[in-house]
């Protein structure tokens, strides 16, 4: 018999991986600038001025500093 409940969650999307820019930090809530011009607000360690990846409001890690392009489609 399969998990139902595993099933289920096997059809929600993943979290997406977002990175940004950090622009300050206030007791490890780091607020984060998106390439697009969003914000959002993370927990973990950061300093200001450090490009971040960030999921599901957690900071999981320094970004390279690569430049960004945007593409809309």
């Amino acid at each position: 018999m399969s998990n139902l409940f595993k099933a289920f969650l096997d059809l929600l999307p993943d979290r997406p991986l977002l990175v940004g820019t950090v622009l300050s930090v206030a007791n490890s809530i780091a607020r984060v600038e998106l390439p697009g011009g969003g914000m959002v607000q993370a927990h973990g360690q950061a300093t200001a001025g450090q490009r971040v990846f960030v999921r599901d409001g957690q900071i999981e890690g320094l970004a390279p500093g690569l430049p960004v392009e945007i593409i809309e489609i």
